[in-house]
């Protein structure tokens, strides 16, 4: 035995070789692929690093540009009217998302409310239609213990001539009302449990707002975008807003120190006269229902309505006298409007 295992080895210890090798071709190869992981992620990294680099040299040159502009005595009254209109424009856009932001809790919470209602009315009537049955089981159950009672008396107060004569009917009749009472006793208990059920049924989850629901609260979201436009038009800062929100400081001229001066006094006059502003809800609702009329949609499932569309601005005075102009606040994109919207 020893020549053989001289001859042709240990088969144990070339088994236990083989596991060691084959324990070390795995670990390599998870070793090469975490490496190839760490590269990976090395390699992200460097990019991150390179684009935080680019953003950092932006800003840089953003703030010397800014520098630049408020050293220049005959540009530096321009940088603060620009910073201002640009600040109401945030303003405005804050106002406009609040706004939706309110309608659609209201709506949700009308909504809500009727599912729930609906959701408890239906409750009530199913639950009602069954108390009924249970009492009318109820009913059944009684009268039947009644009778069995009534029989099982009778037979125990049998003579023996009567017994012999009469006890096997009257034990038909008991095994009879003991079946038919446990039957009843079953659908009540069934009853029951229904009843149970219905009392821990919970409501339905919140369920998000249908389209036409979403189409009302858009046109009011357009109604109340125009209602700003025509109050800082009235101003003619209107414009002047919009345009600070998309191009750079130092790309508006807004004139003399003297003209942004009375630019800066036009546009604090209006920010008062917007917040002091409420009585309004009125001409929203008479707005919105004036868009509904000329408004279209992409398709059925479109809650924002084409642009073109609604491009009509409706001013409405006191008086109720309503007067039309154009005005694509949606095409234009007014106030953040686009991004606000209930889809």
């Amino acid at each position: 035995m020893s020549s053989l295992t001289a001859i042709f080895g240990n088969s144990e210890v070339k088994s236990q070789d083989s596991d060691k090798l084959m324990e070390l071709y795995w670990n390599r190869a998870e070793l090469k692929k975490e490496f190839a992981g760490m590269r990976k992620e090395q390699f992200r990294l460097k990019d991150v690093i390179k684009d935080q680099e680019g953003a950092k040299a932006r800003l840089q040159q953003k703030l010397d540009h800014l520098e630049d502009l408020l050293v220049d005595p005959q540009l530096a009254h321009n940088v603060i009217v620009f910073y201002q209109l640009r600040g109401l424009g945030r303003k405005c856009e804050r106002k406009v998302a609040k706004f939706a932001e309110q309608l659609k809790q209201q709506r949700e919470k009308k909504r809500h409310n009727s599912v729930l209602a609906d959701f408890n009315a239906g409750l009530q009537k199913e639950a009602g239609g069954i108390k009924i049955q249970l009492v009318e089981k109820r009913d059944e159950v009684l009268h039947l213990e009644d009778q069995l009672q009534s029989e099982q008396r009778r037979l125990a107060s049998m003579s023996g001539f009567k017994r012999f004569f009469g006890g096997r009917s009257a034990m038909r009749l008991i095994d009879d009302l003991a079946s038919q009472l446990e039957i009843a006793a079953q659908d009540e208990q069934v009853l029951k449990e229904a009843l149970d059920e219905i009392k821990n049924r919970r409501p339905p989850d919140h369920q998000g707002l249908e389209i036409p629901a979403k189409r009302s609260i858009n046109l009011m979201i357009i109604a109340f975008a125009q209602q700003l436009y025509l109050h800082f038009s009235a101003s003619g800062i209107a414009e002047l807003i919009k345009e600070s929100t998309e191009k750079s400081v130092g790309a508006i001229n807004y004139g003399t120190r003297y003209e942004c001066d009375q630019l800066l006094d036009r546009l604090h006059k209006s920010v008062e006269s917007m917040e002091q502003s409420t009585e309004f809800v009125d001409v929203l609702q008479k707005r919105a229902a004036m868009l509904g009329e000329i408004a279209k949609f992409p398709g059925n499932n479109d809650a924002v309505p084409v642009p073109g569309t609604v491009s009509t601005l409706f001013q409405i005075d006191s008086n109720g006298v309503v007067r039309q102009s154009d005005a694509n606040i949606v095409g234009e994109n007014y106030w953040g409007i686009s991004k606000i919207f209930s889809r």
